[in-house]
């Protein structure tokens, strides 16, 4: 498959994958998506690799979730496959099913579907310009699988109900703090810090690493199945008032007026 919207290379044992949109935030559309699907999986099954790296290109964001410029044609979809348009359900999957550390490393806005990817991945790394949050219900969207579900019990309760109830934005340290990052260092130094972390990995056993994972992904993969129920409710909500009210107050940057829409 010949890339556009990332960067994949191979080098010393670590695969690092690059979301390479910075015009738009390192927003993903559907063939963003199939890229990053394609080269996740030649990442995982290559034995080569011991650990994969997923950034976004440029100092401003690691990734700012679905672009809303390829969302709101056919039934308020986006333009790519699946049940919203997306196919995040394979995206998420092949993260969790890589049976070798995924690590996130962030810099700039980590929001919305770049939130919910950071939370999929293994390990996070921020830079201390990061920020971290979501937009979905100011937007009219919502992710009702991982990035509610394992948020949930990666923050805890509560806090994922601030998180997406009021759509603030979270500091890397803020971050850090409710155990969404793993580590937070200055910007200049994040290259170096992932490189650290990728080198312990690479010097562990790693059939031990791919069992540790399995045994970890154990607790929560009932959450595959909730997600591919739930973005069958929110494939539907795409198709509503309310939610193409979100989309068009975005791209014509006014507020939207979600409860005038729904009536």
């Amino acid at each position: 498959m010949r890339y556009r919207d990332i960067q994949f290379e191979v080098r010393r044992g670590v695969a690092t994958l690059t979301i390479n949109r910075p015009e738009v935030h390192n927003a993903i559309r559907g063939r963003t998506c199939e890229e990053m699907i394609d080269a996740l999986q030649r990442a995982a099954w290559d034995d080569r690799v011991g650990v994969i790296v997923l950034t976004g290109a440029g100092e401003r964001a690691f990734c700012s979730g679905g672009d809303q410029k390829a969302h709101g044609g056919k039934k308020g979809k986006y333009d790519g496959r699946g049940l919203l348009g997306l196919p995040f359900e394979d995206l998420h999957g092949i993260i969790r099913d890589a049976p070798k550390p995924v690590i996130a490393k962030v810099r700039g806005w980590c929001i919305g579907g770049g939130n919910v990817l950071a939370t999929l991945c293994d390990l996070t790394i921020a830079a201390d310009n990061a920020i971290f949050g979501q937009v979905g219900p100011a937007m009219g969207s919502v992710d009702p699988g991982y990035g509610t579900n394992l948020l949930a019990r990666t923050v805890g309760q509560k806090r994922a109900r601030e998180i997406w109830f009021l759509c603030r934005r979270y500091t890397a340290v803020e971050a850090l703090a409710m155990g969404l990052a793993n580590a937070v260092v200055p910007a200049a130094k994040l290259d170096a810090e992932v490189d650290r972390w990728c080198r312990e990995i690479l010097d562990k056993s790693p059939t031990a690493i791919a069992i540790a994972k399995r045994a970890l992904n154990a607790d929560t993969e009932a959450i595959r199945g909730i997600a591919n129920l739930g973005n069958l409710a929110v494939g539907l909500y795409y198709d509503s008032k309310e939610s193409r009210e979100g989309v068009r107050a975005l791209l014509a940057k006014r507020k939207p007026n979600f409860r005038k829409a729904r009536r």
